[in-house]
């Protein structure tokens, strides 16, 4: 490898005029040998500038993640280049800068994933034999990448494989790590002067409390439990260890300090709600040191995370019956109120700078459901659990201090706003019980306050007003937003033209807040005759829809630049809402839409920053294209498919597969019978093999091919290209990832193309099938294998049916029919589960009794009684009516991922549902066809019912063929 060519091209990908022709070139060289070691080699030489070693560490991590292994967990680079990474990976990485360690740390991660602990069982004690008694650096590098590996067990399910894992490193791991543990302690005792050397062993010190944390999540490690004792001492002296040599003069970024009292608050908040059995003993000196810290640490942002955390402690100790009691007591509550919860929930100076200053911020920080360690959240959540120990008693001292700040407020509006901030969150934090869902808000409310009362006195006016200070408008819509399910529908109508007013508001937080709190008021239902409707019918925003849509699409596009137009993920968010609402009455207003969509497409394309932002816009396309796409296809496609296929063009690897379930969407939507000329150029791009190579590409590359074949079925075959569609298949149903998308594909072929022009590829369809079955097996492809034949047999009218499948069978290997159909097709038949295929196997199995040549002369012995005994078992729980799962309200959207969105609504139409005549009461169709077939029979069917059938059974036929 020329490694000076590579580090040009990585020092190139930094300059954005010629990064997106150095990433390609750097693409083209991961197939030769040994590129990954050339990126290591750069990463590790001093002899290249710091930007370029930073660049290859990052090339190095994407791609291991593309090129590790494939779907099936192989390896995909050679097993001498495998090796030579695992054994020199951490040696390297325990010698390079932080910044560099970050990135190796990742790629290790994703190596791990995969590989440990089966395949890279010598790591562990290559980590450990790399621990020293006093060297920060080498140790921290060796902390980051345990780190990096067990921190992946968290939110794992448990099971023998995960504990397997977990007792092979405890046995390896636990004690070092209590080692290095004592070992940092006594470095940080003997150099109390020195600040270069405690900044590096406290830098240890949070490694460490991470590792004590990933190795508890999911059992107190029996080596943590034996040394409980002297943890919680170390816990203890660290929580209130202070040096001034390690205080910062930054009042907001955390320093040393603070990031490691924040880090033992983790580890207590997790031993506290997951071992309070264990840890009981020491709880009680923990809830001293936490009261100390609330109510001596000061207001500066860098104490945020360890007063929040602090309060999540005392929030879980609150919930334990042993200590709720000395709470229980108004004195005590009074002080906690005063002392405690309204410091944290009163807004500082930092808190309004962020308002003004970084309002997206704010409100990422503010909003309910946030991940964020704020004070504010930590002490609402404290209070909450306080009021579910303490209902009554909570709720009257609240309410005290709730009215001296509106009485505050009353006497100076203007000067004492802060105080009506204040008042309405103590409220609010009351109010509303149990947990807030995303969803809906809040579903129940403490009975001993009035929120509709409280809202109507002292919220609707900051509503109203138009000179009130911003954050009380922000916290009046925040209300609304919280509390949205406890008003009535006929109070939402009355709210809902203020919210709306709001967006008009010049201040983004106000604004932002406001298309929030519209998106689910719109998302809104109440039962009205055991139905669901919509809280804010569809009326009512219809003659809204133009000037509300044109307002977000200006905010959304007042700064042109591409980070910034993608900033707000909460208006696009809003966008989308409001077109689902409108469904095909967004036909009204179209081209304004789908001009300022497809705008705003092409803006982002050049540097795709936010995800949520792109997620909601490319979901606001697609509810355009579903509303207005049957009755508008040809404007759809004029005005999109251009914007579309262009960012195919420039290859913007993020979007790719947005764009082809657009395009996917896009087919299915327009009524025509055959592709349109634009459509019909786009085939021979999405059978290219490349295309399928990435992983994010198959879902949405399979649903638009699937969608384009029925009406493209003589266009590809003309062309020649049926091949090139198997050879997708066969690369698909290898793949154990890929299978439900090869037989997606496969039915779509069969149903797609006349029996002639697959004539010579039905053996191979179903050797790849057989040998899939043979070879690897799994629940999930034997379904849709038993879906697959009941297709075929069941399209008789086709040229297809049993037989003909029979005698594919018996090409690919004499006799198997037999045992596939008894070992496979019939007892799996009775699993199927979405009516419309147990729909189409009643069917199959019904002609294969009336129609099947085979089954009266080849299998007459016993396969005509075994399949009429597989066609009652289904006929006495017949199919039903779609219902549920089966069904996707536009409401549902959102609550899917944007490929099983539109996957859903596709594979929600009956599969060929026009091959056949639809039978409104399916029972009838199959006893009228067995009478015939019976006729036909010579009374084979009366002898059978009255030989082989048992009574259960033979009640059921007969009652069928009645």
């Amino acid at each position: 490898m020329d490694i000076q060519a590579i580090a040009g091209l990585l020092q190139a990908s930094l300059d954005p005029s010629k990064n997106r022709q150095a990433e390609q070139s750097l693409k083209a060289q991961e197939a030769q040998p040994n590129f990954s070691l050339a990126l290591l080699q750069i990463t590790a030489s001093d002899a290249f500038p710091a930007t370029t070693r930073l660049a290859s560490a990052l090339f190095f991590k994407n791609f291991v993640r593309r090129s590790w292994v494939d779907e099936e967990g192989n390896h995909k680079l050679p097993q001498n280049e495998v090796a030579t990474i695992k054994s020199e990976l951490i040696g390297l990485m325990v010698k390079v800068p932080p910044s560099i360690q970050a990135q190796l740390g990742d790629a290790i991660s994703v190596i791990a994933d995969s590989d440990f602990w089966q395949r890279w069982d010598t790591l562990v004690d290559d980590l450990v034999a790399r621990l020293t008694p006093d060297n920060a650096q080498v140790n921290n590098g060796v902390l980051t990448v345990a780190h990096s590996i067990f921190r992946r067990w968290e939110p794992l399910f448990r099971s023998d494989d995960l504990y397997t894992e977990i007792n092979h490193v405890l046995s390896k791991f636990a004690h070092p790590l209590l080692q290095i543990w004592q070992s940092t302690d006594s470095l940080i005792e003997q150099n109390q002067g020195n600040a270069e050397v405690l900044k590096q062993q406290f830098g240890t010190l949070d490694l460490i409390l991470k590792l004590v944390y990933d190795l508890s999540t999911h059992d107190m490690p029996p080596q943590f439990e034996e040394n409980l004792s002297a943890i919680a001492g170390l816990l203890q002296k660290y929580l209130t260890y202070d040096n001034p040599v390690l205080r910062t003069s930054d009042d907001d970024e955390a320093g040393p300090l603070e990031t490691v009292r924040a880090g033992v608050f983790r580890v207590l908040v997790q031993y506290a709600r997951m071992y309070s059995e264990e840890f009981d003993s020491h709880i009680e000196t923990f809830i001293g040191t936490s009261w100390n810290f609330l109510t001596g640490l000061g207001p500066e942002a860098k104490n945020d995370v360890v007063v929040s955390r602090a309060l999540e402690f005392l929030t879980i100790v609150v919930g334990m019956g042993k200590y709720a009691s000395q709470f229980n007591d108004a004195g005590v509550l009074g002080q906690v109120v005063e002392n405690v919860v309204i410091p944290n929930l009163s807004l500082r100076e930092s808190d309004i700078e962020t308002f003004e200053d970084e309002p997206i911020e704010f409100i990422r920080r503010d909003l309910e459901g946030s991940d964020e360690d704020t004070r504010r959240r930590g002490a609402t959540n404290f209070l909450r659990k306080l009021m579910e120990q303490f209902e009554k008693l909570v709720t009257d001292i609240v309410m005290r201090y709730t009215n001296h700040f509106l009485a505050e407020y009353a006497k100076d509006r203007k000067g004492s706003w802060k105080a009506k901030d204040t008042a309405v969150h103590l409220f609010s934090s009351i109010a509303a019980k149990g947990v807030a869902t995303n969803a809906k808000g809040v579903l129940s409310v403490n009975t001993n306050v009035d929120v509709i009362d409280f809202f109507q006195k002292h919220i609707a006016e900051d509503l109203v007003a138009t000179d009130v200070q911003p954050l009380l408008k922000v916290d009046a819509i925040k209300y609304l937003y919280i509390f949205r399910s406890i008003l009535n529908a006929q109070q939402w109508q009355a709210a809902f033209p203020l919210l709306v007013q709001h967006l008009n508001s010049e201040n983004y937080v106000v604004y932002t807040y406001a298309a929030i709190a519209v998106d689910r008021a719109l998302y809104l239902t109440s039962d009205e005759g055991g139905q669901k409707q919509p809280t804010i019918p569809r009326s009512t925003v219809v003659p809204l829809a133009k000037d509300l849509l044109q307002h977000l699409f200006s905010l959304i596009t007042k700064d042109t630049k591409p980070e910034k137009v993608q900033e707000n993920e909460f208006l696009i968010k809003c966008v989308m809402r409001v077109l689902i609402v409108l469904r095909e009455d967004v036909v009204g207003v179209l081209d304004m839409v789908m001009g300022s969509l497809a705008g705003i497409t092409k803006v982002i394309r050049h540097n795709p920053s936010n995800p949520g932002f792109c997620y909601y816009h490319f979901e606001s396309l697609g509810a355009l294209i579903r509303f207005a796409g049957p009755m508008q296809p040809d404007r759809i496609e004029a005005g999109l498919f251009g914007p579309l296929t262009e960012i195919l063009s420039a290859d913007v690897e993020e979007f790719r597969p947005y764009i082809f379930q657009l395009l996917a969407a896009m087919v299915d939507t327009n009524p025509a019978s055959e592709l349109s000329p634009a459509f019909q150029q786009l085939v021979a791009p999405v059978l290219n093999p490349g295309l399928w190579e990435s992983r994010g590409n198959v879902p949405a590359l399979a649903r638009c091919l699937g969608n384009m074949l029925p009406k493209a079925a003589s266009q590809i075959a003309a062309a020649g290209q049926l091949e090139q569609v198997l050879v997708i298949f066969q690369k698909l149903v290898s793949s154990k990832t890929y299978e439900v998308y090869a037989m997606d594909l496969i039915e779509t072929v069969v149903t797609s193309f006349p029996p002639a022009a697959l004539e010579s590829y039905w053996t191979s369809i179903l050797q790849l099938m057989f040998t899939r079955l043979s070879n690897s097996k799994t629940e999930t492809f034997t379904l849709r294998f038993v879906r697959f034949y009941h297709l075929v047999s069941a399209h008789i009218e086709m040229g297809l049916g049993a037989d003909f499948f029979i005698k594919v069978a018996d090409s690919v290997q004499e006799n198997i029919f037999t045992q596939v159909y008894i070992g496979i097709v019939l007892p799996e038949t009775q699993k199927l589960s979405r009516p419309a295929d147990r729909k189409t196997a009643v069917i199959s199995l019904t002609r294969t009794l009336a129609d099947s040549e085979a089954f009266v002369e080849r299998y007459a012995k016993r396969g005509w009684t075994i399949t009429c005994q597989a066609l009652l078992q289904l006929l006495i729980n017949p199919p039903v009516p779609a219902q549920g799962e089966d069904v996707l309200e536009e409401r549902d959207v959102e609550d899917l991922s944007f490929s099983a969105a539109f996957t859903q609504l596709n594979t929600c139409r009956q599969p060929a549902k026009d091959a056949w005549p639809q039978v409104t009461d399916v029972k009838v169709w199959v006893g009228q066809t067995l009478r015939e077939a019976d006729q036909r029979h010579a009374g084979r069917i009366g002898r059978f019912v009255s030989e082989k059938l048992g009574e259960q059974e033979r009640a059921a036929l007969q009652a069928v063929m009645a």
